[in-house]
């Protein structure tokens, strides 16, 4: 064998073991980063939707990554199993309890499965345990969630474009105040009217308490009204008996009208032609014939007085008033003794 064909086997030997160092070590690369080389345990999730993982994936815990998706099947109705390589030295960090949600790493990035690890008062995660999950947002449902954002920022950019153009064009109340100098002008003095109302208010508030003060000032009457009950009980007895005096004059009112009544009602009998009373205080030729009655009674009382004296001195009737006198006599004699002692 010649020099050169040595020369040409080295070389090749050489690249041929290189090519097999190379290879080793990206073995041991991907090995290393797929975890073929590292003691693992297996967990369980079923999923509704994986939302395009894949085998392969990785696998996070706290934002550190503890394994890789080992397969992918269906499970039961319409749902996604994914079974799981998972770091030993991180199991004693993963409860029972713990949660499994898928997620992307990064905005557009592959899918990943994301653990949350649980609460200390449940034990760790064993081989073969089939952990709990929950549904996140997918990459289409935050689109969907911002499209709807972006209408709705729309709308209300053009209400507010929209409002403004108002405002510009003097329309409604607040537009009419900014582009019309009268109204502008009666806004100005409602705003000063309010001032001046409200240092009436303050004058007001003030005059109170002045008020309230002196009312807090001892020996003047409204102190004594306000803070003396033996005042006030003498006020509510005066007010007690101005109230019956008043129900008295209103009795007394009551009864001079129902006088009054009786008054009108006799003074219209008298004045009645067909009452005797009337026909006396009406009737000249009545009231005439009645003075000749009493004219002649007089007459006749006059002249009967005469016939008794005449009466008295007759023989016969004399002996009968002679003991009336004496028997009278007799009678004043007796009193007049019975009085004195």
């Amino acid at each position: 064998m010649s020099t050169e064909s040595n020369k040409r086997s080295v070389v090749v030997g050489i690249f041929v073991l290189l090519g097999i160092i190379i290879f080793v070590a990206g073995v041991f690369v991907l090995g290393g980063q797929q975890k073929r080389f590292t003691k693992s345990f297996k967990l369980m999730a079923v999923f509704k939707d994986v939302g395009g993982l894949k085998v392969g994936n990785n696998v996070w815990f706290s934002g550190v990554k503890i394994g890789t998706v080992k397969r992918i099947s269906f499970f039961g109705n319409a749902q996604v199993e994914v079974d799981m390589n998972i770091e030993e030295s991180s199991k004693q960090y993963i409860r029972k309890d713990a949660d499994a949600t898928i997620s992307s790493d990064g905005l557009i990035g592959n899918k990943i499965v994301v653990i949350a690890g649980g609460t200390t008062s449940h034990p760790q995660v064993e081989d073969g345990d089939r952990i709990k999950t929950s549904d996140a947002l997918s990459s289409d449902q935050i689109m969907a969630t911002l499209q709807e954002n972006n209408n709705n920022l729309l709308r209300v950019t053009n209400d507010f474009k929209e409002l403004v153009g108002n405002l510009k064009r003097g329309k409604g109340t607040v537009g009419a105040v900014l582009t019309d100098s009268m109204v502008a002008e009666n806004f100005k003095k409602a705003m000063r009217n309010l001032e001046l109302a409200s240092n009436n208010t303050v004058k007001m508030t003030g005059s109170v308490s002045q008020f309230a003060a002196r009312l807090n000032t001892k020996g003047t009457l409204a102190h004594e009204l306000v803070t003396d009950t033996t005042v006030f009980r003498r006020l509510s007895r005066s007010a007690a008996s101005l109230e019956g005096a008043a129900k008295s004059a209103n009795s007394t009112v009551a009864t001079l009208g129902q006088t009054s009544q009786n008054l009108n009602r006799a003074s219209e009998k008298l004045n009645n032609t067909n009452s005797p009373l009337g026909v006396l205080l009406t009737d000249q030729e009545t009231a005439a014939n009645l003075r000749t009655t009493l004219k002649n009674l007089n007459q006749g009382s006059v002249l009967l007085n005469e016939d008794l004296k005449a009466a008295q001195s007759n023989f016969l009737l004399r002996g009968f008033f002679k003991k009336k006198a004496k028997a009278e006599e007799k009678k004043k004699a007796d009193s007049t003794s019975a009085v004195q002692p």
